[in-house]
């Protein structure tokens, strides 16, 4: 497992944590059914994706997108409270980006993906079991923080 602290950012620490306890280490072991079932979260499927209490609705469309509404609404589950509903417009879309962000690196944890040696696209949409374009995204994210790190050593 990687170092927490060392060139991580909270969140990215968060995540290592939270697999960590759920003893899980590589991609393969990202699964709905596993983590839910690890996190005492119940899934089911329907018209819509939202999450209600300990239960999580996840719209039936393909895995890979059910897999990324998963880490979204987890993301929700684990670090937001209250009814969304009710919040201010602006709270709402905070706790919207949030829990997008989350799903990225939920889905695409960075301390797999540092394992991985000359990895594209098309191999963390294999790997991860994501779409395309949320490999795109991630695997960009994940570039810019190593062009990022490599400026904080040169300093």
């Amino acid at each position: 497992m990687a170092v927490i602290g060392v060139y991580y950012t909270h969140l990215e620490d968060y995540i290592i944590q939270l697999y960590q306890y759920l003893s899980i280490e590589k991609p393969h072991q990202l699964r709905i059914g596993i983590i839910a079932n690890k996190l005492g979260l119940s899934v089911y499927y329907g018209n819509a994706t939202f999450r209600y209490y300990n239960s999580i609705i996840l719209k039936r469309t393909n895995r890979r997108r059910e897999w990324q509404s998963f880490g979204h609404e987890v993301g929700h589950y684990l670090r937001h409270h209250g009814n969304q509903l009710r919040l201010h417009p602006l709270f709402a879309d905070l706790q919207e980006h949030q829990a997008n962000n989350f799903a990225y690196h939920f889905c695409v944890p960075t301390f797999m993906l540092e394992k991985l040696k000359g990895v594209t696209v098309n191999d963390i949409a294999r790997l991860f079991n994501v779409e395309f374009d949320f490999a795109l995204r991630r695997l960009e994210m994940y570039e810019n923080k190593l062009i990022e790190r490599a400026g904080v050593k040169n300093k």
